[in-house]
């Protein structure tokens, strides 16, 4: 049995030492923020919602490893809204996350999503979207998938879903409904590898049609 005590210490510390140095690896998510559109807090919470209440203090930073990058910027993005010119969808991967009207694109009422094609496959370890932040808006049927293949039928993975109701017929989710504000939803990827990135809405509090204003996806 001493020998075996033996290993398992031995498979013990070298566990520690590749958590520790896998640790070490990781730093906060570097984002860099549009200006804000708004002053304060919002507080006018939907009536029947669960939307998250915002603590009014700077989002807590997301630890990924060193060296990931937004792999979305300049890449070719599609929608389900077949009345979109590709160079409006341009917009939502062009880096620019500023609250102006120029700058989001509106897509028609109901379920629409727009689709991000990386190129490659990748890790992916966080999503951050900005709907429309010039004012605290609640997005409903928020839901973000990953796939292997443009038409989503391969390895797909849902990395968020606040979509209660099931109003995109994606299954219900367990997530939040959130504001809109200039900070933009912050998803963890959790190192899943895809090369297609998938974003779904239904309208807002605000109004029922879809607006986007960029997505970054940051990987490596």
């Amino acid at each position: 049995m001493g020998w075996q005590t033996g290993w398992l210490a031995l498979g013990a510390a070298c566990f520690g030492f590749f958590f520790n140095l896998q640790a070490q690896d990781l730093v906060p998510l570097d984002l860099k923020l549009p200006a804000a559109a708004f002053l304060g807090t919002p507080t006018d919470t939907p009536a029947g919602s669960n939307v998250e209440k915002p603590t009014g203090k700077p989002r807590p930073p997301l630890m990924v490893p060193r060296g990931v990058k937004n792999l979305a910027l300049g890449k070719t993005v599609t929608t389900s809204d077949t009345n979109q010119l590709a160079v409006n969808l341009a917009k939502i991967t062009d880096g620019d996350k500023e609250a102006t009207e120029q700058g989001t694109v509106l897509l028609r009422k109901g379920v629409q999503w727009v689709q991000i094609d990386l190129g490659a496959p990748a890790a992916l370890f966080a999503v951050v979207i900005w709907h429309a932040h010039d004012t605290p808006k609640v997005y409903h049927g928020v839901v973000v998938q990953v796939a292997d293949d443009a038409a989503f039928t391969q390895n797909v993975r849902t990395l968020f879903n606040n979509d209660q109701s099931n109003v995109d017929g994606l299954g219900e989710g367990t997530n939040r409904e959130y504001f809109e504000t200039n900070e933009g939803k912050l998803i963890d990827a959790k190192g899943a590898v895809a090369r297609y990135v998938r974003a779904y809405s239904k309208g807002s509090t605000e109004s029922r049609l879809n607006e986007y204003t960029e997505i970054e996806v940051y990987g490596k």
